[in-house]
């Protein structure tokens, strides 16, 4: 347990009593709250804050983002479904074979699960167990459009601007209209790998639960890749994150970049009605977009914001209402994703927009394991793989804020 001064405290390894946990992140946020309270009426007092009031907000940001970590780790411990001998198979000879390959390089009856570029499938529930721990960490993957795919691209056509129509009475001559005009979008899938080890006595051990372990020792590896590259990948053997794509001020937007609402201010939110640029952002998305729409920013970020309120005095941003709920940001749901950039000249820090329709994930069906009882002795590496890549769906779909004059 870390302590900090003021009475306050970080309960990072507090366990998994969910109700304890989200108690102690509320009690933190009415804290949160009274001390900004105090420091914004000195402000307008005296036209500055006492400094140990600075200093005791950013303590409390960090026991808030101490404690939200804390609930996501419980909730996740809890989400995960049993697998080996604690339920149905779908394939139970195929899982026992597997399970002889992993623990003793077996590979007889393993023959319909052979890879073209050597190694073995993985049982299918081991896969989608994979897939499910990645979502709990992967904060992108849990908001964005994935669709599994058993080719190595995935090509989607799409509508830019539909047919031209108009209205024309019943006599009156009619003239050619323009066709509408359709893109095709391709997401290449790229390898993304983990290479677990583990020792001989330990594989020999009777109560190891192979499929568990290789998705416990390959989800956090491939989450944290896999969600840089949703954010920022240059699309070069690895996705393509929403953003490298070109930007443009809103008001010159067009299919092909993202739209992107100025700050007026470098490197900062303005000094007068930080929250409106804040209301911009949220009408520059279109209203079939807005109501599945989430903020995605960093922790930084998301501290920074956290002080504000509108006209009335209400906070803007509020704590999630349940445990493995999501804290919400002028009534939007908000992502805490740390590959977004910190608040800088120019930085595109804030995206907001529906990315179950603006980003897309595509999946390779398929693990891959290969077993290497030799590189690395006396441990067995297992040379771990699966086909992922992604990409921009709907350049409508997400607006970003930028911290700049322009």
């Amino acid at each position: 347990m870390d302590r900090i001064s003021d009475g306050l405290e970080t309960k990072a390894g507090a366990g998994s009593d969910i109700a304890a946990l989200f108690a102690e992140f509320s009690t933190a946020f009415e804290e949160f709250k009274r001390t900004n309270d105090q420091r914004l009426g000195e402000i307008e007092k005296r036209g500055t804050a006492d400094g140990l009031l600075d200093g005791k907000l950013e303590r409390l940001n960090a026991v808030l983002d101490g404690h939200k970590a804390a609930l996501d780790r419980a909730s996740a411990e809890r989400g995960r479904p049993a697998l080996e001998g604690k339920g149905a198979l779908a394939n139970g000879e195929y899982k026992e074979a597997f399970s002889a390959y992993v623990k003793r390089g077996e590979e007889k009856a393993l023959q319909t699960g052979v890879a073209g570029d050597g190694g073995y499938v993985v049982p299918g529930e081991v896969e989608t167990e994979i897939t499910r721990l990645m979502t709990h960490i992967s904060p992108i993957r849990a908001i964005a459009g994935v669709r599994q795919i058993s080719a190595s691209v995935y090509k989607r056509p799409i509508t830019v601007t539909g047919p031209e129509t108009g209205w024309v009475g019943e006599t009156a001559s009619r003239s050619e209209t323009d066709s509408q005009v359709i893109a095709e979008l391709s997401y290449p899938t790229a390898e993304l790998y983990a290479m677990p080890a583990a020792t001989s006595a330990f594989l020999d051990d009777a109560a190891v639960d192979v499929g568990q372990w290789i998705a416990d020792e390959v989800n956090a590896a491939f989450a944290a890749q896999e969600t840089t590259a949703f954010v920022t990948g240059d699309g070069t053997n690895k996705p393509k994150g929403f953003l490298a794509a070109t930007t443009v001020a809103e008001g010159s937007w067009e299919w092909g970049k993202l739209g992107y609402v100025a700050t007026g201010t470098s490197g900062a939110l303005p000094s007068s009605n930080p929250s409106d640029v804040l209301v911009d952002l949220v009408y520059a998305l279109k209203s079939g977009y807005r109501q599945n729409a989430s903020w995605v920013m960093n922790r930084k970020t998301q501290g920074a914001i956290r002080k504000l309120k509108d006209s009335d005095g209400n906070y803007l941003w509020q704590p999630a209402t349940s445990a493995d709920g999501r804290a919400s940001l002028m009534g939007f749901p908000l992502v805490e994703e740390e590959d977004m950039p910190n608040v800088g000249a120019n930085s595109l820090s804030v995206a907001f927009g529906d990315f179950r329709r603006g980003y897309l994930i595509v999946d390779r069906q398929g693990v891959n394991v290969l077993r290497d009882p030799y590189s690395s002795k006396p441990y067995v590496l297992f040379y771990t793989t699966k086909r992922v890549g992604g990409g921009i769906a709907d350049f409508d779909a997400i607006k970003l804020l930028k911290f700049g004059a322009s």
